[in-house]
C-alpha cells in the first residue's frame, strides 16, 4: 500500500493502527479516478477522522471488470472445500483483528466500543465462520420423472454482485452479504455506506491476508449517487443487494430494473411491540428497551411502536421510564458504562430533533427527552439526543407511521387482541414485531397473524445469523441469514437428459 493510499491514525482509545484510504480492486490500493474523496466524521466530537478516495463511475467499471474477470477465471475453478476453508480463515482473521476493528467502528459510527467489540464482532466471525460450513454443501437434486429420463438441478453462482452496506452496523452488514455470496462461488463489488467507510476498508486487506484471489471481493467507497448508482446499474452486475432506508431501496429497484437484475432489499421498518396483561411485565419492560434504545434506536428492526394493552398500560409507562433513566446512559462510546453513544451524522441528529418536535406539535405526551444529554452540559460537542418516550401517541400522529432511527419510542394502548393487532399492522412496514404474554396459544396465535417478516416471542432484536431476517410490504424483498440466505446467491438450473424417449 503506498502512503498515499494508508494513514497512520490513534483512535481516542489510544489504538494506533494503519488506516487505509484508496479503493480496493484486484487485491491492490488504487486512488480514485478523479481524486474525490469522502471525510469521514467522529460523531462523538463533530471533528475529522480522515478522507478516504470517493469511486466514480470508471473505478466501478473497474471493480466491476476485476470481480468478472476473477469469477471466469481462478474463482470459478476454487472447489467449494477451498471456498469455505478461506472464509473460515477469513473469520479467524476477523477474531485476531477485533479490537482494532471495533475501534475504527466506534470511532467512525459512534457505537459503544463494548458492544462492538463483544457483540458486533463476534456476530462478523460468526456469520463468515457459518457461511464457510455451508460452502460445500450447496448442492442440487435428482428429481426421478420415470426410466427414460434422468433429471436434475445444479445450483450456481449468480455471478458479479453488488452489495451496498448501511452505516448502522458497517461490518456485521458486510458479512451477512459477503458470507453467503462467496460460500456459493460469487464474486463482489461491494459499496460501503459514505458515512463510515473506514472498519470495511481495513477489513479488505484481512480478504487478502485469508487468501482470496484478486477481483473476488472489491470494496469502493463512493457516494450513493454516484458509485452506488453506478452499480445498481450496472450492465456487467448480476444482483444488487442493498440495506438501508426504503425511499433508498425503491431507488434501486429502478436503476436495477434496466438489467432486471436479481435484488435483495432490506429496508426500513417501524415494528411494533405488544405487551398483553397477562405478560411478565418486567421482562417485557427490559426487552422493550433494549428492542428500540440499543445502537442508538439506529436499527431497521427496532421495536419503536410499543403497544400496551389497558389494563397494564400505565404500569408499564412509569416502568419503562425509569428503565431508561437507569439504563440508557449517554455519553463517550468509549468508556465501558456508555448504553447510548451520539447519532451517527449531523443529518440523523436533525432528523430526529424534528420528530421529537412533531410528537410535541400532534400532542403526543412527553414521557422523557428534550433535555441537553450529560455531554453536552459542559458545553461538549457530538451529536448526542437525549433517549425521548412519548405516551398516549394517536395511529393517526407522524410519530406513530414514520421510521425515526433514533433513541425515540411511541407508546400506545389497546383493549382487545383484535385491536393490538389492527394497530400492530396499521403500517406500510413489515419488517419485525413481538409479542408479550405468557398464554402460549396467544402468543403462537399473534405470531400468525402479525404482518412482518420476524415475529420475537417475549424477547425482541435477538436475530441469529442461523436464522433467516427479512421483511414483508415495504420492508424488503428477499431473506438473509439462514440457509435462506444462500438462495439469494444461486439460480438453480434443471438439467434434463434423455435416456430412451427416441424420435
Amino acid at each position: 500500500m503506498s502512503d498515499s493510499l494508508s494513514i497512520e491514525l490513534t483512535a481516542p482509545n489510544g489504538k494506533k493502527y494503519t488506516q487505509p484510504t484508496g479503493l480496493f480492486i484486484d487485491n491492490e490500493w488504487h486512488p480514485s479516478s478523479d481524486s474525490t474523496k469522502i471525510t469521514s466524521i467522529n460523531p462523538s466530537t463533530e471533528t475529522e477522522i480522515t478522507s478516504v478516495h470517493a469511486a466514480s463511475a470508471s473505478d466501478v467499471d473497474k471493480a466491476v471488470a476485476a470481480a468478472r474477470k476473477a469469477f471466469k477465471t481462478t474463482w470459478r475453478d476454487t472447489t467449494s472445500t477451498e471456498r469455505g476453508e478461506l472464509l473460515y480463515k477469513l473469520s479467524t482473521l476477523v477474531e485476531e483483528h477485533k479490537e482494532v476493528l471495533a475501534t475504527i467502528e466506534t470511532w467512525d459510527n459512534g457505537k459503544p466500543y463494548t458492544v462492538a467489540r463483544d457483540e458486533d464482532l463476534a456476530e462478523v466471525a460468526g456469520t463468515l465462520r457459518y457461511y464457510a460450513g455451508w460452502a460445500d454443501k450447496v448442492q442440487g437434486s435428482v428429481i426421478d420423472t420415470g426410466a427414460n429420463k434422468l433429471a436434475y438441478t445444479i445450483r450456481e453462482p449468480v455471478g458479479v454482485c453488488g452489495q451496498i452496506i448501511p452505516w448502522n452496523y458497517p461490518l456485521g452488514m458486510a458479512a451477512w452479504k459477503l458470507g453467503p455470496a462467496l460460500a456459493c462461488g460469487n464474486t463482489v463489488v461491494l459499496k460501503p455506506a459514505e458515512q463510515t467507510p473506514l472498519s470495511i476498508l481495513y477489513f479488505a486487506n484481512l480478504i487478502k491476508e485469508a487468501g482470496f484471489p484478486p477481483g473476488v471481493v472489491n470494496v469502493v467507497n463512493g457516494y450513493g449517487k454516484v458509485a452506488g448508482a453506478a452499480l445498481a446499474q450496472h450492465p456487467d452486475v448480476d444482483k444488487i443487494a442493498f440495506t438501508g432506508s426504503t425511499a433508498t431501496g425503491k431507488e434501486i429497484m429502478k436503476q436495477a430494473s434496466g438489467t432486471m437484475k436479481n435484488i435483495t432489499l432490506e429496508t426500513g421498518g417501524k415494528s411494533p411491540l405488544l405487551v398483553f396483561e397477562d405478560a411478565d411485565l418486567d421482562q417485557a419492560v427490559k426487552w422493550s428497551h433494549v428492542g428500540i434504545m440499543s445502537n442508538m434506536g439506529q436499527i431497521c428492526t427496532a421495536t419503536s411502536r410499543i403497544l400496551v394493552q389497558e389494563g397494564v398500560y400505565d404500569k408499564f409507562v412509569e416502568a419503562f421510564k425509569q428503565q431508561v433513566k437507569e439504563v440508557s446512559v449517554v455519553g463517550d462510546p468509549f468508556d465501558e458504562s456508555t448504553f447510548q453513544g451520539p447519532q451517527v451524522t449531523k443529518a440523523q441528529y436533525d432528523k430526529v430533533r424534528s420528530y421529537i418536535e412533531a410528537g410535541k406539535s400532534e400532542g403526543a405526551k412527553l414521557v422523557l427527552g428534550d433535555t441537553a444529554p450529560k455531554p453536552h452540559e459542559d458545553g461538549g460537542k457530538g451529536f448526542f439526543v437525549s433517549p425521548t418516550v412519548f405516551a398516549d401517541v394517536k395511529s393517526s400522529m407522524k410519530i406513530f407511521r414514520e421510521e425515526v432511527f433514533g433513541p425515540f419510542v411511541v407508546i400506545a394502548t389497546f383493549k382487545t387482541e383484535e385491536e393490538g393487532l389492527e394497530l400492530a399492522n396499521n403500517t406500510t412496514y413489515g419488517l419485525g414485531s413481538a409479542v408479550f404474554t405468557r398464554d402460549i396459544a396467544r402468543a403462537h396465535r399473534v405470531a400468525r397473524r402479525l404482518e412482518a417478516g420476524m415475529v420475537w416471542i417475549n424477547s425482541s432484536q435477538d436475530s441469529d445469523f442461523r436464522v433467516p431476517f427479512g421483511g414483508v410490504k415495504q420492508s424488503g424483498i428477499g431473506r438473509e441469514l439462514g440457509e435462506a440466505g444462500l438462495r439469494a446467491y444461486t439460480n438453480e438450473k434443471s438439467v434434463h437428459v434423455n435416456l430412451g424417449t427416441w424420435l
